[in-house]
């Protein structure tokens, strides 16, 4: 069970707790009190949209009210975590700004218990309001807890109406415990546990770093143990994702480095150093804020509150026969049948596939703002799309990725199957063509006016795509789930020019485990190495090509950014060209296979200054 150890200095006693209860602030306030209450907000910036985008604040004395006002950070703020959303500075805010617990009497949904949840006693957390359970996969040798899960736990918990989200935790309690090879172990053993108990493809298993870890002990043991976990889940499909929990610290800079899937933040522990002036992480999933015990009848057991952020949607079921993309496969398999019915045969039915998902966002000729994409990729079969509307067909927008968790536009990777499968690669692999266009290209296009319009925060373009380009849990304009997309899209038009329907192709790469290499085989089948990636980027963004010129001009020139064949003659404009197009390399390079990860290869060395990619396997 997570320690409760509260080191540190700080206090957050009843006096203070009164103290901040009679100092509700709200725009007009002036003085000292809102002149903390900013500073405290600095200390918590940034905070996140709902959109995902970073949020930050500036000190200020007044109170002030408006767009970038310091109301409305604190509004976001609230939303983020979960507080009521009135932008103004009550107490839950203030607590929350304060300690990591924040007020630990907020409402909760989550809890997570080393004992057995009984019959009666998940009655009791469904009638108190709880709605997830966190219990433990494994209890290692020697351990008195008795906290692993019990047979027929897992039915007991869902018949209640409970879902359930796993943790795995082997001692973890200093720094002895965690290097390279113990997490690849401890990966392997929790991926064991996990399918014993029928956890379904896809669920997030919480690894626990159940100690204050210092910013260099992170860096140099734990961030490691988690590359082994990550390892060690790939070595067996990647059935499942790996989360972190521990202090605020640890969880954002494992998130960060080894692109862990949540965090499970132990906020109770106020006094951990790795919670003192650090945010709560941009991905988290449960907020861990009060232990205490429940009384129900004779019955006593410990109980920990979370506070529930609802990006994990947690388990309600186990040994699911299918996975988490069967629905959206079953769904194109309809509109495939709905293709057969229209008259269309072989490749065509596909591709009317591929076009009335993608017909909307990218394509309809009929919205002055889609017109671009419909002229770089082409028109689609408008009675197709009447056809599956009178079936009562709609557009499906996402699906969750098996492989990384993550939820996938199919709209825009439908977009580039189409173009993919409409003009193939180009035999040059340093070209690029309108195939291109409707992905990684388009992408690419769109990141460039992206860091034009934001050069006073980023002159350097490389730091730039380092700091957005297909980074997890960053929203850019070439985004990880975009990069992803790019790739499946690539992966499904190459099965259909090799005579697989799209529904065969879509089984094969989310069942049938092709997901798994979708980096590795997207880099090599599409480029090959270094130098063929970065000449095909610069000929995508500089290429006189009438359909490559039309994309330039209508994704960067109708951004309001300058086309980066004109960039490149201004003074030093070619040297930073080359650099955000190495931007571009090291973003795949870094999502394929590290070298460094037993049994793996790559075939590539990337060729700028980048400190080595932290993933090791191909989804991060």
């Amino acid at each position: 069970m997570p320690s409760r150890s509260f080191a540190g200095t700080c206090n957050f006693g009843p006096a203070t707790q009164e103290g901040l209860k009679s100092h509700t602030l709200a725009p007009g306030d002036s003085g000292v009190f809102v002149q903390l209450f900013s500073a405290a907000c600095v200390f918590n910036s940034p905070t996140y949209s709902q959109e995902g985008d970073p949020v930050l604040t500036t000190w200020r004395s007044t109170y002030d009210s408006g767009s970038s006002s310091l109301a409305a950070w604190v509004k976001i703020f609230q939303k983020f975590n979960k507080l009521t959303d009135n932008g103004n500075g009550d107490y839950a805010t203030w607590a929350q700004l304060l300690v990591s617990m924040g007020d630990p009497d907020r409402p909760a949904t989550g809890s997570d218990t080393r004992y057995e949840i009984t019959g009666s006693r998940a009655k009791w957390l469904h009638d108190h309001g709880y709605r997830f359970v966190g219990r433990y996969i494994y209890d290692p040798p020697g351990s008195t807890l008795d906290k692993e899960i019990k047979p027929g736990e897992l039915e007991t918990l869902f018949s209640n109406g409970l879902k359930v989200f796993p943790i795995y935790q082997d001692n973890a309690r200093k720094l002895a415990d965690f290097s390279y090879s113990s997490g690849y172990q401890h990966g392997l053993n929790a991926h064991k546990h996990a399918s014993d108990y029928g956890f379904n493809r896809g669920t997030t298993i919480y690894f626990a770093v159940d100690y204050d870890a210092t910013g260099e002990e992170i860096h140099s043991a734990i961030v490691p143990y988690f590359h082994g976990v990550q390892a060690a889940l790939a070595s067996q499909g990647k059935k499942y994702t790996h989360g972190v929990y521990g202090s605020r610290n640890v969880c954002s800079t494992v998130s960060s480095e080894t692109f862990a899937r949540f965090s499970f933040v132990s906020g109770m522990s106020w006094g951990f150093s790795g919670n003192l002036g650090f945010p709560i992480p941009r991905n988290w999933a449960f907020n861990q804020i009060k232990e205490f015990k429940v009384t129900n009848g004779s019955d006593t057991f410990d109980l920990d509150r979370d506070v529930v952020s609802g990006i994990d949607h947690g388990v309600s079921s186990v040994n699911d026969k299918g996975g988490p993309a069967d629905g959206f496969i079953a769904y194109v398999q309809q509109l495939y049948d709905l293709a057969g019915s229209y008259g269309a045969s072989g490749q065509k039915r596909s591709q009317l596939v591929m076009e009335y998902l993608r017909h909307r966002e990218y394509g309809n000729k009929g919205t002055a703002d889609k017109l671009g994409w419909w002229y770089l990729i082409g028109s689609y079969d408008s009675g197709f799309v009447e056809h599956c509307d009178s079936k009562g067909m709609s557009i499906r927008k996402s699906f969750t990725d098996p492989f990384t968790g993550y939820q996938l536009g199919a709209e825009h990777m439908m977009a580039t199957a189409n173009a993919h499968l409409l003009t193939d690669q180009p035999g040059n692999k340093k070209a690029a063509n309108s195939g291109d266009v409707g992905g990684w290209a388009g992408d690419l296009m769109t990141f460039w006016a992206d860091w034009r319009n934001s050069e006073e925060q980023y002159a350097n373009p490389l730091q730039f795509a380092h700091a957005k380009l297909a980074v997890p849990g960053i929203a850019s304009t070439f985004s990880f789930n975009d990069l992803i997309e790019d790739a499946d899209g690539y992966h499904l038009a190459r099965a259909v020019r090799g005579n697989k329907s799209i529904v065969e192709a879509m089984k094969d790469h989310y069942n049938g485990g092709g997901g798994l290499r979708r980096f590795n085989n997207y880099f090599a089948q599409r480029w090959g190495n270094d130098t063929d990636c970065k000449t095909s980027a610069h000929n995508a963004l500089t290429s006189l090509d009438k359909t490559l010129s039309a994309a330039q001009l209508y994704l960067i020139t109708g951004s309001g950014a300058v086309q980066p064949a004109d960039y490149q003659n201004l003074p030093g404009g070619s040297e930073k060209l080359s650099s955000f197009e190495q931007g571009f390399v090291d973003a795949l390079l870094a999502r394929m296979r590290s070298a460094t990860c037993p049994g793996t290869a790559r075939t590539t060395k990337s060729t700028s200054r980048r400190p080595a990619p932290a993933p090791l396997d191909d989804n991060g």
